[in-house]
């Protein structure tokens, strides 16, 4: 039996080393060397070449099918893409306290009502997971649960499990490795290994992983890649809400978003987002303006608030949540060119309300609009809504899903929308269940929020 051994590989350029180097002496790269193993192949007698499978045309493969399993709780299935695939490998991350062991227990809980379901706890011990069970309600004689760290201890009680939870991956390790639980050695191993097991004897696999100071999965990136799906929690462990957004998923959209509200039973989706992505107080103050965006299939609408005050120091400072910061100075230099407002002395902050973090260009308007109204005063109303994209030349340009997103301004309650003049035939059928507002150019819009703030005042 051919003896495994451990050896140190240079990521960069992929030299071996028998111990772990600082700089590399081939690359010159610093810090880049990681532990994997190395079993040498022993040649068996008789058997010259490995047998592969032949290529073939791709009319004669025949498509596989699979049902998805529903997990209980309606947002993850969104994420997911409609539910769980069967076989399939989801990492699940986020900043500790946010809910991730909360969710999956959640999960086991259902899913063990018909399938066999293995919970391996690798940071608590099964009486404090018996705790947050009963917190949860969840009460199960099938759900089976284990305190154990070894992946090998771990497989021998695989025997018919269908589910497989694993918290946290950094927690496991390979005996066969001499580096420590959590290393990049044992993270990835450890993963390639549940990825073999998954694919051979049909389980899904739910792996728990923590996160890096800058947010990122801890661990190699090669642990991502493995993945069938990975999934982030988002928001404050202070705040009550939290967003789980999927930024791989081989088997449906990866701009899905799932909303979840942690009470004292566990998490819970949230179907109503008013009272999370728009203030109640929206149109009493200036600078907050109201827009349709896309997350995957769902739209919804999100409030963009803007402060501008005058700076104390010889260089304005902007500063951006939710909205990507090279749109914010892209935005400022349109309305400094074609709408004559100056921001070269203005210190300027723009928000996304509910933590969501918004990329589609269809919000540049509304991105726009706020920093207008934040600089002039003008309160857009409350009952007016805005989308449509802005190029560098001051014009409004449009967007796909025109007709969706008027749809739901007019489902949120909204009275007006400002759209791209070149949407306005695609919303002909809605005219009369809301007031369309079609602008070309962006100081056409600066305008209408400023005609709206005159006949408020007389």
């Amino acid at each position: 039996m051919a003896k495994t051994a451990t050896a140190y590989v240079c990521s960069e350029c992929g030299t071996v080393s028998p111990k772990w180097l600082g700089k590399c002496p081939n690359c010159g790269a610093w810090n880049t060397f990681v532990e994997e193993l190395q079993t040498p192949k022993e040649p068996e007698k008789g058997k010259t070449a490995a047998r592969f499978e032949r290529p073939r045309p791709l009319s004669s493969v025949k498509e596989e099918k699979f049902a998805r399993i529903p997990s209980g709780i309606a947002e993850l299935d969104r994420v997911l893409g409609g539910g769980i695939v069967p076989a399939s490998m989801v990492l699940l991350g986020g900043d500790p306290g946010i809910g991730k062991s909360t969710l999956l227990t959640e999960v086991a809980g259902t899913l063990s009502k018909a399938y066999k379901v293995l919970y391996v706890s690798a940071e608590e011990s099964v009486s404090q997971l018996k705790l947050r069970c009963n917190r949860l309600g969840v009460q199960s004689d099938t759900l089976l649960v284990m305190n154990e760290t070894a992946l090998e201890n771990i497989e021998e009680c695989l025997d018919g499990v269908q589910v497989l939870i694993v918290d946290s991956i950094q927690a496991v390790y390979l005996e066969a490795m001499s580096s420590s639980a959590g290393s990049v050695g044992q993270v990835r191993e450890c993963a390639s290994r549940l990825m073999r097991l998954a694919k051979a004897r049909n389980i899904t696999v739910f792996l728990v992983g923590h996160v890096t100071k800058e947010g990122a999965i801890a661990g190699p990136k090669v642990l991502e890649h493995i993945m069938d799906t990975v999934l982030y929690f988002e928001g404050d462990a202070e705040n009550n809400y939290r967003i789980l957004r999927a930024v791989k998923n081989r088997f449906g959209s990866v701009n899905e978003v799932g909303v979840f509200e942690m009470r004292e039973t566990g998490l819970a989706g949230v179907k109503d987002y008013a009272g999370i992505f728009m203030s109640e107080s929206r149109g009493e103050n200036a600078g907050s303006v109201v827009a349709p965006f896309f997350s995957g299939n769902r739209c919804m609408c999100v409030e963009i608030q803007a402060l501008v005050s005058k700076t104390v120091f010889g260089m304005p400072r902007r500063m951006s949540l939710g909205v990507d910061y090279n749109k914010l100075v892209l935005m400022l230099a349109v309305l400094e060119k074609k709408a004559n407002l100056p921001f070269y002395s203005q210190d300027v902050y723009l928000n996304a309300m509910g933590g969501i973090r918004i990329g589609e260009p269809a919000v540049d308007l509304a991105v726009l609009l706020a920093l207008a109204s934040a600089y002039t005063g003008s309160v857009v109303d409350a009952g007016t809504a805005c989308f449509g994209e802005v190029g560098l030349t001051g014009e409004v340009r449009g967007v796909s899903h025109a007709e969706k997103r008027v749809r739901e301004c007019i489902n949120a309650g909204f009275k007006r929308v400002l759209l791209p003049k070149s949407n306005l035939h695609s919303v002909e059928g809605l005219k009369g269940k809301i007031e369309l507002v079609p602008v070309a150019y962006v100081w056409q819009a600066v305008r209408e929020i400023g005609k709206k703030q005159t006949k408020s005042a007389e």
